[in-house]
């Protein structure tokens, strides 16, 4: 890897810049020509996971169109660095607004996601007058990747859970001078947030999250000890719940059916390995995250793109590959010893964006009940789990509102 000469003001850490080898780019594609395929799914559904012809699709735009150095320079015409941050390499986008009261914020992404899928809200944000917003709207944007992901630092003993990495981030901040921030994140990128949140440093002004930690406790309860469906969870919910919260449940009952990834990777993440060896099973594995962003992708590799592109997502994909990190980034879900949805004592300033298509939409009452300091709350009809990714201009303008309140 190359370095960056200059930093800009209020930045720390080494300047980094991305240089892939040309015989890395070859060899993937080498192995994406070798994939051998299963038989086609005896399904016209995807309840039986990604469908063949949705990965051949993408295998085949991925071998003969695909382009990593475009993404690659639009990651290195951004200020990169390298800071150590008890005792790991963090790797960090660093962008600070021409507005100099702009308010700092610090933006984490999740699982499958990268860096890659905050890039469409860099603008919006950093630069809020050339994009419907006003000058008091703007944010200095730090975008770091997770321990374990793209060319941050991989644990080399374990401890690195999101608890450890929300206090990192804290630290980075400090690093970096800001003496007063935020922080936003979906995903683990929402965890992390809600337990910045939790250990409310004096610095953090305020959280905005887009999958909110909100789900009363007994509710989440029930559908965790209903992966199976021999429970009957939505038969045994409480009395009284609001169409919203019904909703919300049914949602609910759904994703804990549908997480045998992150079953996998959360008990047995070095079994894993074959990750490591296939791009194409790679990216199989990661498209299966959620069942409307699968359907998203599929549009997308069918011709139909809607919010996300085929570029969008092999850009994604290519650097857990390029990286190698498909299993140390695993590793955070074994690490976790959290409910991703349930609440965990807040109490920050906290702003909510839910969006439909999330693996569930937060339900105001909630977001009320686990947020006692809400200061901010949104139920949109569009986005889903990629929000930023998927509706740049929708997601910017939802942070900018989101901590109005707290300049």
């Amino acid at each position: 890897m190359a370095v960056k000469t200059v930093a800009p003001a209020g930045t720390t850490g080494r300047p980094f810049t991305i240089e892939i080898p040309e015989a890395e780019l070859r060899a993937m594609g080498e192995r994406i020509a070798e994939t051998r395929w299963p038989e086609e799914e005896p399904v016209a559904d995807q309840s039986q996971g990604v469908p063949l012809a949705t990965i051949q699709a993408l295998a085949r735009y991925w071998e003969t169109e695909y382009d990593w150095r475009k993404i690659e320079a639009k990651l290195n015409a951004l200020p990169q660095f390298i800071t150590e941050i008890d005792e790991l390499d963090i790797h960090f986008i660093h962008v600070r607004s021409k507005h100099e009261d702009a308010l700092p914020l610090i933006v984490t992404h999740g699982w499958p996601g990268s860096v890659i899928e905050h890039l469409k809200i860099i603008e919006p944000l950093t630069n809020p007058t050339a994009h419907g917003g006003d000058a008091s709207d703007a944010f200095h944007l730090v975008i770091p990747s997770l321990p374990g992901h793209g060319f941050s630092g991989k644990p080399t003993a374990v401890g690195w859970g999101p608890e450890r990495t929300a206090r990192a981030w804290t630290e980075l901040m400090r690093q970096l001078g800001y003496t007063r921030f935020a922080a936003q994140g979906g995903d683990w990128g929402a965890v992390i947030t809600d337990l910045m949140g939790v250990q409310a440093p004096p610095e953090l002004v305020g959280i905005h999250s887009n999958m909110p930690g909100a789900v009363p406790p007994d509710i989440d309860s029930l559908f965790q000890s209903d992966i199976t469906g021999a429970n009957n969870a939505l038969g045994s919910l409480p009395p009284g719940l609001s169409a919203d919260e019904k909703r919300a449940c049914e949602q609910l009952d759904f994703v804990w059916k549908h997480v045998a990834y992150a079953l996998m990777m959360g008990t047995r993440p070095q079994t894993l390995t074959g990750l490591a060896d296939s791009p194409v099973g790679l990216a199989a594995f990661m498209l299966d995250h959620d069942a409307r962003s699968l359907e998203l992708i599929s549009q997308a590799f069918a011709g139909h793109p809607a919010g996300l592109t085929p570029d969008d997502i092999l850009d994604n994909i290519s650097l857990y590959w390029l990286t190698n990190t498909a299993v140390s980034a695993a590793r955070l879900y074994a690490e976790n010893q959290l409910s991703f949805f349930a609440a965990k004592g807040v109490t920050v300033p906290v702003a909510v964006s839910s969006f439909p298509d999330e693996l569930y939409q937060a339900p105001k009452s909630w977001a009320e009940q686990a947020y006692p300091n809400l200061i901010y709350y949104n139920k949109l009809d569009k986005g889903g789990h990629y929000a930023a990714w998927e509706q740049p201009q929708l997601f910017s303008a939802e942070v900018r509102a989101s901590f109005r309140s707290l300049r």
